[in-house]
């Protein structure tokens, strides 16, 4: 009898456990400025060189992917539409595996991560995760 409690209280918490990363998972949130980036990036900012495009008159958005990331295909396609759809908004892909510095100095734990600037190169905001188009849209909405 202990045996089936144990069970069904497993199943509970991983029940819990897997909606609480369903909810998180993809979202955009404030970037947080002591973990975006160090001096040898310019602290919170990103600057051209180090991502390798032309920053976007309005913004960019940054995605560290790696190669056999399912989600990072998803996100791409996402963030490719939006671009096409904003003016002024520029999609780069980021190898997370060929760029090992840039991905440790802004703290990226997993794939895919976005990040998006603003026109100066500020990190505004970040997901990590599979990020929902209308998030970023909106997120885009609120650098203006």
């Amino acid at each position: 009898m202990n045996g089936i409690f144990i069970v069904f209280a497993i199943l509970i918490l991983a029940t819990v456990f897997g909606l609480w990363y369903r909810s998180h998972n993809g979202r955009m949130r404030t970037a947080d400025v002591h973990t975006a980036g160090i001096d040898e990036h310019g602290g919170e900012i990103l600057d051209a060189q180090s991502i390798g495009v032309d920053l976007g008159s309005r913004a960019t958005l940054v995605q560290f992917s790696s190669a056999f990331c399912q989600p990072c295909r998803a996100t791409r396609q996402i963030l490719e539409q939006v671009s096409g759809l904003v003016d002024g908004v520029v999609h780069v892909d980021i190898d997370a595996e060929a760029n090992l510095g840039l991905v440790r100095a802004l703290d990226i734990r997993r794939t895919p991560t976005v990040l998006i600037l603003d026109s100066a190169g500020h990190i505004r905001k970040r997901a990590s995760g599979l990020p929902r188009k209308a998030d970023v849209l909106a997120a885009l909405g609120e650098l203006d």
